[in-house]
C-alpha cells in the first residue's frame, strides 16, 4: 500500500451545478407571482374586494332627486331602490290547531335588480310550496299576535330566499309583507 492520499472527489462545476440555483430562483419567483395574482384577484389586497359575479343580481342604488320620498331599504339607510312584487294568489293552509286554517296574501320586497323578481315569478310553484309548508307549522294563537306575525314574516322570507338559492343560485328578498291575513 502506498502512502499517497486518495484523490478528492471532483466538484460538479458543469452545467448541472449552475442550473440548480437558477431553477430554484425561478420556482420562488413563479410562486411569488402566482400568490400575488391570487391575492389581488380575490380581493385580499388592493382594497377592491372580491370581484362581483355579473350573473347574480346587483343592488340598485337610489337615484337622487326623484318625486317619491325616500323609502327605507333592507339596510335602513335609503341608499338602495326598493322593488315590490305581490304574489298572484293567496295562500291557504291548515294550521296545527284542529279545524283551523290561515289564508294570507303576500308581497315581497328586494333592493336588487329585476333578476330577483323574475326569479320569484319563474319559480312561483316552488315558492308556494315552501310558503305553505311554513304556514302549516303555525298555531292560531302564535300568528294572532304582532310578534307572531313578525316571526312568520321572518320565516317566510327565509323559506323564499332558500328556495330561490336552491333554484337559481341567489336569494335577494329583503322583506315579506302581508297583503291580507285571515285565521279561521
Amino acid at each position: 500500500m502506498s502512502d499517497t492520499p486518495a484523490p478528492a472527489p471532483k466538484k460538479k462545476s458543469g452545467l448541472v451545478g449552475k442550473l440548480i440555483p437558477v431553477i430554484g430562483a425561478l420556482v420562488l419567483l413563479g410562486g411569488g407571482a402566482a400568490g400575488g395574482w391570487y391575492a389581488t384577484s380575490s380581493g385580499l389586497i388592493g382594497g377592491h374586494g372580491p370581484k362581483e359575479d355579473k350573473n347574480k343580481p346587483q343592488l340598485v342604488e337610489r337615484k337622487e332627486g326623484g318625486e317619491t320620498p325616500a323609502q327605507t331599504d333592507a339596510d335602513g339607510d335609503g341608499h338602495y331602490e326598493t322593488t315590490y312584487f305581490e304574489m298572484k294568489r293567496e295562500f291557504t293552509a291548515n294550521l296545527t290547531d284542529p279545524n283551523r286554517y290561515i289564508q294570507v296574501g303576500l308581497g315581497v320586497a328586494t333592493n336588487y335588480d329585476s333578476r330577483v323578481i323574475e326569479a320569484v315569478e319563474k319559480n312561483e310553484p316552488a315558492i308556494r310550496s315552501a310558503v305553505l309548508g311554513v304556514l302549516g307549522e303555525q298555531t292560531a294563537d302564535h300568528v294572532a299576535t304582532v310578534a307572531g306575525k313578525e316571526d312568520l314574516q321572518r320565516r317566510l322570507r327565509a323559506a323564499i330566499n332558500k328556495t330561490l338559492q336552491d333554484k337559481v343560485g341567489f336569494g335577494g328578498i329583503s322583506q315579506v309583507y302581508f297583503t291580507s291575513f285571515v285565521i279561521q
